[in-house]
């Protein structure tokens, strides 16, 4: 009997009566081998005899859901001139739904230095290598649907960035056996922390399978972050607590529903600037035994280099219909089947790459904004790579992680000199980043901290970066952090230092917050968790990444709390626009005043002892607020502005001892703190 023919789309595995449709890319191949393995790893190898184009396809009878495969790829090896193939190399299928296992290093298996011959001596990797699986792609979704139908605007938008892992591992009331997992992030207990904070949107840090790095295994350390990603459709195996046959892809979209019933968005964070391949001397797993120039950008003139603005050893070639067509067919199965709500991309600038240079109009920009699948979406950039700084520089319908907001605000609350009109424009949207593209202040996603670098109790208790444990010496991760330990370095009983910690935690927090544009809270800071002065804790798979639900700064959490319910129920803290924005109404404003209510003048801005601000912000027929900040040294008299709907009242303070009462024209706004006050309609 005549197989049934083949089809080249879609790419990857697909099931169909009587067996699978592979279907491959590769331009430079002589020969592709679907190779399926059993529970006693025997292989069974079945050439795809088809080329459309230069997709290789076939039918392979007999397999369906279950089965573990990878393939297998004969050509030539000439990397001087781009090419790696080695057919004895088992390799991961671009387009796997689920992997199952994780792969033991052998430079012998896996890696070959260019220098060096290729040792075609019949050795072979696959018993070292993970293996693809054919899954189930049913899932009984219920009521949820994809994107746009849950999507929370974007005025109240508030991101919590967090990892699947170090959120429950010690979480108690999870079942130990759900803990670090896709189930134990659906767990009633995780998702009651969410919504009492009051976050609408949970930013996960990378669950797209990823690999441990040699290197690290050889320090006894694991890849924490998962920032080393080889399958862009896979969710990670290690967070699945029923196995990794295919049913992390279940319980993945368990969790994603579980979290969509509780009014929570889903928010992925996405590496696809490049692999866990890294450059010539890293393993070949995948990508580079395909089609190496066509997935990865090489140094033209030295075919055998990788191009490189991640940092990592190599970085996508999104000039590529491959390398573009795999991101593009990616991101719309996790919208489209796994229910997720939004992106964030990793060194985002690494994708607007065409010929090198960083372009608004490079087609991976162009190709998301018209895909009817990605539109709705939330797509976020991280809007730098390591060759370039594109803060306000990418579309309209784009957001971004805004590092000015981070970097001014920490210095306007350090005390630094000539910060005032900047750390205005921040807590004002960023319209000196925004209003000139006539793009939103909600483009703009507001941070203090984040996964990279110090938490926000490290932030204010550390002057100096302390990652020994991460056996590099303490040179890795950034030593310029503006961070201020507050008068003792670390933990210490000192109650003046500790009060000062407080204060800080409680103006970053509330900067954030009170901010127009988009908050972005780093998991834990809202209860104070720390690192140990550990900022760059990639490498630790640890109690040092993993939060502490048994130090909870209980103050600190219902502070958090207060200013998040404030922010939701209170037009006037989070505008769409402002009055001098282009295409706005009269319902927002905002005035900016000193500390004795007069207008700014010319060189108030900058002055450089300057460190006091009030901002009165209204929205027409709702409440009123005065932000008066003081990062000064010292406490500062301020004269109030007029109460636009009656009498001020107090409504939060860093300060716990301020007070307000009856009809306040002046108030003495204590050294490095905050006071808002609330004028009702």
């Amino acid at each position: 009997m005549t197989a049934p023919a083949s089809l080249p789309y879609p790419l990857g595995v697909t099931v169909v009566d009587g067996g699978l449709n592979v279907a491959v890319y590769s331009e430079t191949a002589t020969e592709v081998l679907f190779c399926s393995f059993d529970d006693q790893e025997q292989e069974t190898r079945t050439a795809l005899p088809s080329r459309t184009g230069y997709v290789w396809h076939g039918f392979v009878e007999g397999a369906g859901v279950g089965t573990r495969y990878g393939l297998r790829v004969d050509g030539p090896w000439d990397p001087e001139h781009g090419v790696r193939h080695n057919v004895h190399k088992l390799l991961l299928d671009p387009h796997a739904l689920a992997i199952s296992g994780d792969y033991e290093w052998d430079q012998r298996l896996f890696g070959h230095d260019m220098n060096e011959p290729l040792r075609m001596d019949g050795t072979d990797s696959a018993g070292a290598m993970p293996k693809c699986v054919v899954v189930d792609r049913d899932f009984d979704w219920g009521d949820d649907r994809p994107t746009p139908y849950n999507r929370v605007p974007m005025d109240r938008t508030i991101v919590y960035e967090t990892h699947v892992k170090g959120f429950t591992k010690r979480l108690p009331g999870v079942p130990e056996e759900l803990q670090g997992t896709y189930a134990g992030f659906a767990h009633p207990k995780a998702i009651e922390h969410f919504q009492r904070l009051g976050v609408t949107s949970i930013e996960l840090l990378p669950v797209h399978q990823f690999v441990q790095e040699n290197t690290l295994k050889d320090k006894g350390l694991r890849n924490y972050w998962g920032y080393n990603t080889i399958g862009f459709f896979a969710p990670h195996n290690e967070y699945s607590s029923s196995g990794d046959r295919g049913q992390q892809v279940t319980e993945f979209k368990a969790m994603v529903k579980a979290l969509h019933e509780a009014g929570l968005e889903v928010i992925l964070d996405v590496v696809y600037n490049h692999t866990a391949e890294g450059n010539h001397m890293g393993p070949m797993l995948s990508f580079k035994g395909l089609d190496n120039g066509a997935y990865y950008r090489l140094v033209e003139e030295q075919r055998d280099a990788y191009f490189d603005t991640t940092g990592t050893g190599n970085s996508l070639n999104v000039s590529h219909p491959a390398a573009l067509g795999l991101i593009m067919d990616s991101l719309r199965y996790w919208v489209t089947e796994m229910h997720v709500d939004g992106f964030r991309f990793d060194l985002a600038t690494t994708l607007t790459r065409q010929g090198g240079d960083a372009s608004l109009h490079s087609a991976f920009l162009d190709m998301t904004l018209q895909d009817p699948v990605l539109a709705p979406v939330k797509l976020i950039a991280e809007p730098w790579d390591i060759a370039g700084y594109q803060v306000g520089g990418f579309p309209a319908e784009w957001s971004e992680w805004n590092g000015k907001f981070r970097d001014d605000v920490r210095d306007f609350w350090s005390g630094a000199d000539s910060l005032l009109g900047t750390t205005a424009q921040r807590v004002l949207g960023s319209p000196d980043v925004y209003q000139p593209s006539r793009r939103s202040p909600l483009c703009s996603v507001n941070m203090i901290t984040a996964h990279d670098g110090f938490t926000l109790a490290d932030l204010t208790a550390y002057n100096r970066k302390h990652n020994d444990a991460n056996g590099e010496d303490n040179q890795d991760g950034e030593s310029d952090n503006k961070s201020f330990n507050n008068g003792a370095e670390g933990p210490t009983d000192d109650p003046t230092v500790n009060e000062r910690r407080m204060r800080a935690r409680k103006n970053f927090l509330a900067t954030l917050l009170l901010s127009t544009g988009v908050p972005m809270l780093l998991g834990g800071d809202e209860m104070g968790r720390t690192q140990g002065g550990n900022n760059n804790a990639y490498c630790q798979d640890t109690e040092i990444s993993w939060y502490d639900w048994d130090a909870v700064d209980h103050e600190l959490l219902d502070f958090t709390r207060e200013v998040i319910r404030l922010r939701q129920e209170s037009p006037a803290l989070r505008p769409a626009w402002y009055r001098e924005a282009p295409g706005a109404g009269a319902e927002d404003t905002v005035v900016l005043k000193r500390s004795d209510d007069e207008e700014f003048a010319e060189g108030d801005w900058d002055n450089p002892d300057a460190r006091t601000i009030t901002f009165v912000l209204a929205h027409e027929g709702e409440d009123a607020f005065a932000l008066l900040l003081n990062s000064a040294e010292n406490g500062v008299e301020f004269t109030v502005p007029a109460a636009p709907n009656g009498e001020w009242e107090l409504a939060l303070s860093s300060d716990p001892e301020q007070r307000v009462a009856g009809a306040v024209t002046t108030l003495i706004v204590r050294d490095s703190s905050f006071t808002l006050l609330r004028s009702r309609a």
